[in-house]
């Protein structure tokens, strides 16, 4: 059977994405599942992190969040059977490709899938619900009644952050990079209850992003949001690329804090100069780093990751969450589909088998 691999050259060199034969044991591991995989979301290869915690192989596997029908199922299995539906997300180290016919997988990477999810849908979405989650329960622990500023909303993981946040009562701000992403932000509601907009303010930074600290006062009434999650930040004021343009200045972000605020970043290399901490310490303000690779990294939390897990998909099937439909691509595209999403990591493609 075929799965897609990236064949990691110079550390210079763009990775190189092939399709490549592969076989599965012909015996599964006592807690390991056999599963036919009918879709598989694509996420961009972070490489320096496979690096970082000792990974290193001549082809990396590709493809990692998946949904599928289990086929067999090991002796000490506790939770499957065969026939179930299940959804999870393969661990870094996993030695399979989703995009193969069929993966082996531990069984505590796995929750059942409802059945009236669609499978294109929970694999497209799954990693941007687990970053969400993440980002809002884990880090900045929100309650009803904050005030959350999202960076660039319109993004699948801005959008995830929006819905979960508007259900658990909290008041959303965000910013919009385009005048199409400003409409569609602005038309937002909920699928049940009062059909009220799901972001009380959208902030167009497409123009001109010095705006935004005024505004975002204006809405808290001086005081400052409780919770900002970002999509990336300027570090410098200049010599950034043209893409950078549109996010917000470290400064900015911590001026819109409020007392206490939090501020979650997916920025891994952030970096603070002492008149930004001193601010932060003034607001006794805090900031996290958003990793979510850590729930399969690490089986510390592994109750909890599975509890997210579930969550996320029981919201999804019943309208809470709603991903933007993503038109899912066959097999023979994947390659050119995961060079288009490791190239620009806010775009999403989900293969189906």
């Amino acid at each position: 059977m075929k799965g897609l691999y990236c064949r990691v050259g110079a550390s210079d060199a763009e990775p190189k994405f092939v399709i490549q034969e592969t076989t599965l044991p012909e015996v599964l591991d006592s807690h390991q599942v056999r599963v036919q995989v009918k879709a598989c979301g694509l996420s961009p290869l972070d490489l320096k992190l496979l690096d970082d915690v000792g990974i290193q192989r001549d082809s990396i596997p590709v493809g990692r969040e998946v949904a599928g029908v289990v086929l067999q199922v090991g002796p000490k299995v506790a939770f499957f059977q065969p026939e179930d539906e299940v959804v999870g997300i393969l661990p870094l180290d996993s030695p399979c490709s989703g995009l193969c016919d069929a993966i082996d997988i531990d069984e505590h990477y796995l929750v059942q899938k409802p059945e009236k999810l669609s499978s294109v849908c929970v694999a497209g979405a799954l990693h941007d619900g687990l970053c969400a989650y993440t980002a809002l329960h884990t880090h900045a622990r929100m309650a009803s009644g904050h005030t959350l500023l999202v960076l660039d909303g319109a993004s699948p993981f801005g959008l995830m952050c929006i819905q979960l946040a508007c259900y658990h009562g909290v008041k959303v701000l965000t910013t919009s990079h385009s005048q199409q992403k400003h409409t569609f932000l602005e038309q937002l509601r909920p699928s049940v209850g009062v059909q009220d907009p799901l972001v009380a303010r959208v902030i167009p930074v497409y123009n001109d992003s010095s705006d935004l600290l005024s505004v975002v006062l204006e809405e808290t009434g001086g005081l400052g949001v409780d919770i900002v999650i970002d999509s990336g930040v300027r570090l410098q004021e200049d010599k950034e690329p043209e893409e950078m343009k549109l996010l917000p200045h470290k400064h900015d972000i911590i001026s819109v804090l409020g007392v206490g605020g939090h501020w979650v970043t997916s920025h891994q290399d952030l970096q603070l100069d002492p008149p930004d901490c001193r601010l932060l310490y003034l607001k006794s303000a805090s900031l996290s780093f958003l990793n979510p690779e850590i729930w399969t990294a690490s089986s510390a939390q592994q109750g909890r990751y599975l509890h997210i897990l579930k969550d996320i998909v029981e919201k999804m099937s019943t309208g809470v969450l709603r991903p933007q439909p993503e038109e899912p691509v066959p097999l023979y595209e994947a390659t050119v589909a995961m060079e288009t999403v490791q190239r620009h990591p806010k775009k999403k493609a989900v293969v189906q088998l």
